[in-house]
């Protein structure tokens, strides 16, 4: 039996089509292995999104070298689809595959084992116009699950390579994401992660369909209590999307909105959608439909031409809308994308000091809310247990809070009623209401 091992880099999205890849090299009979040891055959599926994510990309891939400097190594992903030159360069790369046809991984991996050539599956992924369906059967955990509901980018922010390395806007057939969502409630999921490269702009490829269409007949799926969105633009959310969401009591009270800044000349340098008047609107409704709503974000520090007076009005807009949690990047200048070549780079030393000031704000904003949770009952679907000695599981609320309780038996994949207590090392302490 062949060996086969897997490493992931990058997003949610990318983990998904690497667990889907996996369930079809075990059913064609692979032996999957961990990547750090000896394999017959190794895959990485690359991540493009900084320079340090090719870096990164380059680097696990020469590892693979030393476990077994005559298996098979196939790159897949974002990083092959804008550089396959590149990576055929690398020593030991014997086959190259974009973002799309990695459906047909296990095929290819085979064919390139029969030759001493390099197969490089690159096309023009600008004129592929349908979604490649990669359902997934069975996952290895038994909590929650993601879902691919969408797949490609029109937005063209001036900071991201995304566009050019997943192609056009194409949507997954409801049907097809419905039958995948019955399997995995009939194998005992309770939550489902609906997710894509730009989620919201599903079915625009349709016309007649939109992501609120999805999550309603979702939700009527037996066996299912819990739908979560992956991040999503602000402008998702427009009259029809507000008027429709408080029927949907299954949809949990997290809402992950990108901003990447809070100084509405900084957006517009971004490309970005909207203003800041327009994301503070989306938020003060998403809080008026529920309560104690869980609203985190990403936000780019140090982009170019940000001055003092930019960065100030972003401050002031993240202390303002408090929320519940950030995550930071500073701005790495991408090739290929117009940022890399605007006039004013920020200095590095500005940069971090940037990070520092919006971490600080991050972090307690972040306490505050969830010192606002203690002494509620909230559900929270425990996933792990800390470890196998202990009698403490984790899991997450609706509203995306970390919780630690103790347990007298196993509740890995139950929503269990639970009190929250108090806070340490930024996760929540709590007690099992029910058993």
């Amino acid at each position: 039996m062949n060996k086969v091992a897997f490493y992931t880099l990058g997003c949610k999205v990318n983990q998904y089509e690497t667990e889907a890849m996996i369930e079809a090299f075990e059913n064609a009979g692979y032996e999957i292995v961990e990547y750090d040891g000896y394999s017959d055959i190794y895959i990485i599926n690359t991540c493009t999104v900084t320079n340090m994510g090719d870096r990164k990309s380059r680097q696990i891939i020469r590892r693979a070298m030393d476990h077994n400097p005559d298996a098979v190594i196939a790159v897949v992903g974002c990083y092959s689809q804008v550089a396959p030159e590149e990576i055929l360069n690398i020593p030991g790369v014997k086959l190259v595959v974009g973002t799309n046809e990695r459906s047909k991984i296990v095929e290819l991996v085979e064919e390139a084992q029969k030759t001493d050539k390099k197969i490089t599956v690159v096309g023009d992924i600008m004129e592929v116009k349908e979604f490649e369906d990669m359902s997934i059967r069975n996952y290895k955990s038994r909590s929650r699950a993601f879902i691919k509901i969408q797949e490609g980018c029109q937005q063209y922010c001036t900071y991201c390579i995304i566009p050019y390395a997943r192609g056009k806007i194409r949507s997954r057939r409801l049907e097809s994401i419905l039958e995948e969502v019955e399997i995995l409630a009939d194998a005992g999921y309770k939550e489902v992660v609906l997710t894509g490269i730009h989620v919201g702009s599903y079915g625009k490829d349709f016309g007649n369909i939109g992501l609120i269409d999805v999550i309603e007949k979702v939700h009527e799926v037996k066996g299912i209590e819990r739908i979560r969105l992956s991040s999503v633009e602000p402008m998702t959310f427009d009259d029809n999307f507000f008027t429709r969401l408080p029927h949907l009591y299954k949809l949990c009270r997290h809402f992950h909105l990108s901003l990447q800044s809070g100084c509405d000349a900084t957006l517009k340098r971004m490309n970005r959608k909207y203003t800041t008047q327009e994301y503070r609107e989306v938020v003060e409704k998403l809080r008026d439909i529920y309560p104690d709503v869980g609203i985190t974000t990403d936000l780019i520090v140090g982009f170019p031409g940000e001055t003092d007076e930019e960065f100030e009005k972003t401050i002031k807009f993240i202390e303002e809308i408090s929320f519940s949690g950030m995550h930071i990047f500073k701005f790495s200048p991408r090739k290929g994308t117009p940022a890399e070549k605007f006039k004013d780079q920020v200095n590095p030393k500005v940069k971090n000091e940037r990070s520092k000031i919006v971490s600080e704000i991050a972090r307690k904003n972040s306490e505050k809310f969830k010192k606002r949770m203690i002494g509620k009952s909230l559900k929270v679907l425990y996933e792990q247990q800390i470890d196998d000695s202990s009698k403490y599981y984790e899991g997450l609320t609706d509203n995306y809070i970390r919780v630690i309780a103790e347990a007298a038996y196993d509740i890995k994949g139950e929503i269990i009623d639970t009190q929250l207590k108090s806070i340490k090392d930024d996760i929540m302490l709590g007690t099992l209401e029910k058993i």
